[in-house]
């Protein structure tokens, strides 16, 4: 493949031409996803389709040998049995979450492989902003001295220097906010259940950190042990002005408890790249539809919430990865070498 580091491209000999291409379906995909991955496929022929994936639309992978997808496709037991029934071999998810993937239905059935590791920069720096606009409400300043109007009232900020930063989470993105965070001055506890081997990070029980926390940035995978790991409880143990932050995953947070943490001003602000009711609405274009969520458009209106759509993620070099990876993932199945980035029971 031009351009890239992709092994295993060789043809025997034979021109392009006598080279009959495999062919891969690609689901919810947007302009960035097509150039992303033009820029460096010469291997396969892709067709690029703009729907989700889902029981209706998997029937759409007929005659492909593998399905590319994203993190709001729903990828249940309905949707794996049609794929199998189609003669789909692979199935090659372009993020590191798989948690709308039923990894029970496709064991044993369809390989599951993921990108793992894309750029934590782009999303502990995502993580950073955020955290740094709803604290010296950047945005607001922004809009106003668009409109000539230069007045300081209602954007004090606090010093972040000398406060206490909450990490839950310290994989490589955890650990990247971290080392963000170092540069501000900040004192720094985490919670993670299987600990870095870092003597640097300072580990406290999850009670402890909501309770000394002056900001929570959330950086831990969903699974069924840390679905609504910010609930209700949580939010009661937490000390008033604390700032959330959620770069992760929606579920995380139990969005009915936040925004009654907002409403009881027990939360100071809230800076959200996920929801965990995002799938119908992230990635695209609701500026003329009535949004039929109460508690997203409760949130949105809310003067100390911020909500970015998923895009944590989106920059040049995260692009470029995410695609590297992926056509690597289906290359090493088809040329039958161990699947490094295979999602296992």
């Amino acid at each position: 493949m031009k351009g890239n580091k992709i092994k295993g491209n060789e043809n025997n000999g034979m021109n392009e031409d006598q080279i009959v291409k495999k062919k891969i379906i690609f689901y919810d995909t947007k302009p960035y996803d097509i150039d992303s991955f033009d820029r460096l496929n010469q291997q396969y022929e892709i067709i690029y389709q703009e729907a989700k994936l889902n029981p209706s639309t998997a029937r759409l992978a007929k005659g492909c040998e593998g399905v590319c997808a994203f993190v709001n496709d729903d990828i249940g037991q309905a949707t794996i049995d049609i794929l199998v029934e189609e003669g789909v071999q692979i199935l090659a998810m372009r993020s590191a979450g798989y948690s709308n993937v039923d990894i029970k239905a496709a064991a044993g059935r369809l390989p599951v492989v993921r990108v793992p590791a894309y750029s934590p920069y782009a999303v502990a720096e995502h993580a950073m902003a955020l955290l740094l606009t709803l604290n010296r409400k950047t945005h607001k300043a922004y809009m106003r001295t668009r409109e000539f109007n230069f007045s300081l009232i209602g954007l004090t900020g606090l010093d972040l220097h000398g406060k206490t930063v909450g990490v839950i989470g310290t994989g490589k993105i955890g650990r990247v906010f971290i080392d963000i965070c170092r540069g501000f001055g900040v004192n720094i506890i985490a919670y993670d259940p299987y600990p870095a081997n870092d003597g640097a990070i300072n580990y406290v029980g999850l009670d402890e950190l909501f309770e000394k926390s002056d900001v929570i940035s959330l950086h831990a995978p969903l699974t069924p042990q840390t679905r609504h790991i910010l609930d209700k409880s949580a939010f009661d143990k937490m000390k008033k002005g604390v700032f959330i932050i959620n770069t992760s995953r929606g579920a995380l947070i139990d969005s009915e408890a936040l925004l009654a943490a907002l409403n009881e001003e027990k939360v100071r602000g809230a800076g959200l790249d996920v929801y965990e009711e995002e799938a119908d609405f992230f990635f695209e274009d609701r500026s003329g539809s009535i949004i039929k969520d109460d508690v997203l458009s409760l949130l949105l209106s809310r003067p100390n919430v911020i909500i970015t759509s998923h895009q944590a993620f989106f920059t040049e070099e995260a692009l470029s990865s995410i695609a590297e990876v992926t056509l690597q993932n289906i290359e090493d199945y088809f040329a039958g070498r161990e699947l490094a980035n295979e999602v296992k029971l």
